[in-house]
C-alpha cells in the first residue's frame, strides 16, 4: 500500500510501539484521528523507508547474497561427494573449485582414473604437491560419482554466471539510480529534519562494493543501511493531588 500511494501522497510509515508510548486513549474507533493528531503535533516520527532506487538495489544485492550462499552449499556438497568416493582432494588444495582442482575433477568426470595422470594437471605452486595429490586422488571414483560431480559443477557454473549478471546489474543500477533525486514529497519532509540525516544517508549509499573475482564473495554490507529509529520524546504529566 505504501508503494502504491507514495507517488501521489506524502506517506509515512509509523511504528506502533512509538504510538503506544505516547499517553492517550487509542482505540480502533478513534485510531485514525488519534494518529493524525500525534503526527500534527510532532509526537512521533516516521520510520525510514528507502527510496525506490535504493529498494531496487537492495533487492539485487540480497538476491546476489542468496546465490552466493547457494554456491557455497553446492561446493560443500561436492566436497562431501568426493570424500564418499575416497577422493581427499580438499586435504591438499585449499579450493576444490580452483583451476588445478577443477581440471582434475573434469578429468575424473571424463573417465580418467589414474592418480599420477590426474596429479600432472596441477598448475603453478600445486605442482610441488604432485605426490600428495596422487595419494589424495586414489579412491573408488565411479560412473555414479562422475554423474553427480558433473551435475554439481554445472550448478556451480550456473551460480557463477548469475553472480556475474547480478554484478553487472548492480554496477549499472548503482551508477544511475543512486544519483537520481528521491520523490519530492519524501525528500522535502526528510531534509527539513537535520537530525534524520537526509542527504548524509544518501551519501553513504553512493558506493557499492562489488567483487570482480572469479569466485565473488558476499557484499560487505547491504546498500541500504538501516537507520536507527529514535523513540518519541517522553512527555511528563504532573497531576494535581
Amino acid at each position: 500500500m505504501f508503494y502504491l500511494l507514495e507517488d501521489g501522497f506524502e506517506v509515512q510509515l509509523l511504528n506502533a510501539r512509538h504510538m503506544r508510548n505516547v499517553p492517550g486513549r487509542k482505540t480502533d474507533v478513534a485510531d485514525s484521528e488519534w494518529i493524525a493528531k500525534l503526527i500534527e503535533h510532532g509526537l512521533i516520527r516516521a520510520s525510514f523507508v528507502p527510496p525506490e532506487p535504493i529498494r531496487q538495489l537492495r533487492d539485487l544485492t540480497r538476491y546476489r547474497t542468496v546465490v552466493v550462499r547457494e554456491r557455497v552449499r553446492e561446493a560443500q556438497r561436492l566436497e562431501k561427494l568426493l570424500e564418499d568416493a575416497g577422493i581427499k582432494l580438499s586435504a591438499v588444495v585449499s579450493d576444490i573449485l580452483g583451476k588445478s582442482a577443477r581440471a582434475m575433477l573434469e578429468a575424473l568426470v571424463a573417465g580418467e582414473r589414474r592418480p599420477q595422470v590426474l596429479a600432472e594437471l596441477a598448475l603453478g605452486s600445486m605442482r610441488g604437491k604432485k605426490p600428495l595429490l596422487a595419494e589424495a586422488l586414489t579412491g573408488r571414483f565411479g560412473a555414479h560419482h562422475a554423474f553427480l560431480v558433473r551435475a554439481k559443477l554445472d550448478r556451480v557454473d550456473e551460480a557463477d554466471a548469475m553472480i556475474a549478471r547480478l554484478n553487472r546489474q548492480i554496477e549499472t543500477h548503482a551508477g544511475g539510480s543512486l544519483s537520481s533525486s528521491d520523490h519530492p514529497a519524501r525528500r522535502d519532509t526528510r531534509d527539513q529534519h537535520p537530525r534524520r540525516g537526509g542527504d548524509r544517508g544518501r551519501d553513504r549509499c553512493g558506493h557499492v562494493p562489488v567483487s570482480h573475482r572469479g569466485t565473488p564473495g558476499l557484499l560487505g554490507r547491504d546498500v541500504s543501511r538501516q537507520r536507527r529509529v529514535r523513540r518519541a520524546p517522553q512527555i511528563w504529566h504532573h497531576s494535581a493531588r
